[in-house]
């Protein structure tokens, strides 16, 4: 059995960077608000026929645990009989759970799912902070596996640590991509990512947050904490991160974030019954590994994979949303797809350079900032690509309907 799934809604918070305005919100507070706005806009539906909720979070908090996405339930006032399930793929978590509710509604075993993810990278990097401070995690460079205690190995896969910086400076010096490459690529998404803040883009996106404060009025979220208006000046002076002869910075890397996306799936029937507008169809996904020190390039592996299973080639697609952990990770991506850095179908809104990455929600993020892009450029197709720690990488393809 064969059922399209389509996706009928999908909006997301703000994303803000590490330590700003959403710091004090647990993954599953982060989590609960697109449901609630999801919920919101469409009064119409019966929520309690809702199949599932399939949430992506790669650092839950301890609280929540392998409960996060019923914990998110519960706060947004999802009704008590839908069940709630974590996906952790690290980075390729949302991802991964918009294409495993889409699988559930192909089978036929699911007609209403809602899929996404949710990350507080403030909290976890406090908990990460706090857990190197106890002596309770290891600094172990990727792919160093003489040490092959649990802590060694999770130590390789925090999201931001040196380990990954160094499995990526070794792609840039395979693919040869200087550092005055990786700059410029920065230097665009921020420069994309703002225009698309300035035109209204995301305004479709994003749901607003209200957070309270102890004195004053709450503040009120509405777009993304960032993109700036970095300079290309600043980026060219920003040390790099191994003083060896490195390239990559803090200005080519992707900051972590907070923020959590949600995104309708359903099939025809209950489109229809729910008087929903189908906006895209999930066509495939696939996940990959590799090695874990050539974490960067699985983005490739898995973006090649998916459009074979799918029956596409490259010159099809009309919009790549490709993750943007470092800019010479996403650069060495396009250059294996034999793409120019500068491709016009990558990332025309900007990227996590710019954004942040909140590691759950990105990924749903992307699939998202797709399916808009696909109705503004009036393309068929759109690939969504990204690697995950420990070298794994995932990709999902949809169609505009």
């Amino acid at each position: 059995m064969h059922i399209p799934a389509y996706i009928c809604d999908a909006v997301r918070t703000p994303f803000v960077y590490e330590g700003g305005v959403l710091s004090s919100l647990r993954p599953e507070e982060l989590g609960a608000i697109p449901l609630m706005a999801l919920m919101v806009r469409n009064p119409h539906i019966d929520w309690e026929q809702l199949n599932d909720v399939l949430y992506g979070c790669a650092y839950p908090s301890i609280r929540g645990g392998g409960s996060s996405a019923r914990l998110s339930n519960l706060l947004a006032d999802v009704p008590a009989a839908v069940p709630g399930a974590l996906i952790n793929r690290f980075s390729g978590s949302g991802i991964d759970a918009v294409g495993s509710a889409a699988r559930f509604i192909k089978s036929g075993e699911a007609s209403m799912i809602v899929a996404g993810g949710m990350d507080s990278m403030s909290q976890a990097n406090r908990l990460n902070s706090a857990r190197r401070a106890d002596g309770n995690a290891a600094s172990t460079s990727v792919g160093n596996f003489e040490a092959v205690g649990l802590e060694n190995l999770l130590a390789q896969m925090e999201y931001g640590s040196l380990a990954m910086a160094e499995s990526v400076e070794r792609l840039a010096k395979e693919f040869n991509i200087e550092r005055r490459s990786q700059d410029r690529f920065a230097y665009a998404s921020h420069r994309k990512a703002y225009a698309a803040q300035q035109n209204g883009y995301f305004d479709a996106e994003i749901t607003p947050i209200t957070i309270a404060q102890k004195n004053g009025d709450p503040l009120i979220v509405t777009r993304d904490g960032f993109p700036s208006r970095v300079s290309s000046a600043a980026l060219a002076g920003m040390e790099p991160l191994s003083l060896d002869g490195g390239t990559i910075t803090q200005g080519n890397s992707a900051p972590a974030g907070d923020g959590a996306c949600a995104l309708l799936l359903a099939c025809e029937n209950a489109a229809h019954k729910y008087s929903l507008m189908p906006k895209a169809r999930v066509l495939g996904m696939t996940a990959v590994n590799v090695s874990p020190d050539a974490m960067g390039i699985a983005s490739a592996v898995a973006g090649r994979k998916v459009l074979v299973q799918t029956g596409l080639a490259m010159d099809e697609v009309g919009v790549i949303e490709l993750n943007e952990a470092y800019a010479a990770q996403a650069i060495a991506v396009l250059r294996d797809w034999r793409l120019q850095d500068d491709d016009p179908r990558v990332n025309p809104n900007g990227g996590a350079l710019a954004l942040g990455h909140p590691l759950g929600a990105t990924g749903a993020r992307l699939v998202l900032t797709a399916m808009h892009q696909l109705h503004r450029a009036k393309e068929r197709y759109a690939l969504c690509a990204m690697c995950a720690g420990a070298g794994q990488g995932i990709a999902l393809v949809i169609e505009r309907v």
